[in-house]
């Protein structure tokens, strides 16, 4: 599994780099520059959020174990939270503003994904996951 996330972390990191050294901004703006960092910081912890979760790691909602170290022990979907951070300082970065419209898909898809996962985590793991889920945020 780890593998895999190395590939995708850097398949990932790969393709956006490219897209932002072509697509570069003609001036640096704050928003660009705020764009960047965002992006950078979304990037790093989205990284490591799927490192952490380790072979938990599923594209489906599956309850293999209850994660609840490292981003994990404050952030109950660091994945989420983090790519979307991402793609928001992305979207600053490449001075596309209006593409922002795309989080109107993307929190009711990730909001919905997010429960599901919360319903099969509290069937397996019951008053273990109510208890982390009343420490943790999101």
């Amino acid at each position: 599994m780890i593998l895999v996330n190395i590939v995708l972390t850097l398949a990932v990191g790969g393709a956006t780099a490219y897209l932002a050294w072509t697509m570069a901004p003609s001036a640096w703006t704050p928003a660009r520059v705020a764009g960047l960092c965002l992006a950078l910081v979304g990037f790093a912890l989205w990284s490591l959020a799927r490192f952490q979760l380790g072979k938990s790691l599923a594209v489906t909602a599956q309850a293999k174990r209850l994660v609840t170290r490292g981003l994990y022990s404050k952030i109950r979907n660091p994945i989420y939270v983090f790519a979307s951070l991402f793609i928001f300082g992305y979207l600053l970065l490449l001075g596309r503003p209006m593409w922002l419209l795309i989080f109107l898909l993307i929190i009711p898809l990730q909001t919905w994904r997010a429960r599901k996962e919360a319903r099969v985590l509290e069937a397996k793991f019951g008053e273990e996951y109510r208890f982390y889920r009343a420490g943790t945020w999101l």
